[in-house]
């Protein structure tokens, strides 16, 4: 084979695993993380063997869709804060984007909280991966003078995590509204 082909293949894979992985994240926010793996290589466009192939268990599948939602969630960080109107513009639509997530974490909770060896160091990457995110966004945006200096970074995602969670999953909870109040409260008031 030459080196050529073999590069297509590599790229082809890393598509396939990326289609399976953004698949995956949606069939467990609507049909839980118990799912039939069919109904993931159907959205997917893949074949069942491609999903084995990649994950040899749920469990490698479920901790891959997690590792995936936060690596976008931190690459999206620097390209918001690069291409956003003001960095406290940069930080509302990162604090969107972490809403999505933990909105969609939140069919993985029970998965997650397993005593599987492999979901255990889950939590410390997540941090790990994210707070120096929001710190650099809550940092520009406080150096800008449009929020408040005295917020840290975990602080803010704590808080907008808990607001994330559903009382009883009422279906009438809408935490984007309670969040979007929270964001616009962290400016500074006018003079």
């Amino acid at each position: 084979m030459s080196e050529g082909a073999g590069r297509a293949k590599r790229a082809d894979a890393r598509r396939n695993e990326k289609a399976l992985l953004d698949a995956a994240a949606d069939v467990f926010v609507t049909s839980g993380v118990d799912a039939p793996v069919r109904d993931i290589a159907a959205k997917a466009g893949v074949g069942m063997g491609t999903i084995y192939r990649h994950f040899p268990t749920r469990a490698d599948l479920i901790v891959a869709v997690y590792r995936h939602q936060v690596e976008a969630l931190a690459e999206a960080g620097p390209h918001l804060l690069a291409t956003s109107e003001t960095p406290y513009a940069a930080l509302a639509k990162w604090i969107d984007r972490f809403v999505d997530f933990l909105v969609t974490k939140h069919g993985l909770a029970a998965v997650l909280q397993s005593d599987d060896a492999g979901f255990q160091t889950l939590h410390a990457y997540f941090l790990d991966r994210l707070v120096p995110v929001c710190t650099e966004l809550v940092e520009a945006a406080a150096g800008s003078g449009e929020i408040r200096s005295d917020i840290g970074a975990l602080e803010l995602m704590r808080g907008v995590g808990n607001l994330c969670v559903s009382p009883d999953n009422d279906k009438r909870y809408d935490p984007r509204r309670l969040v979007a109040l929270l964001i616009a409260g962290l400016k500074k008031p006018g003079p």
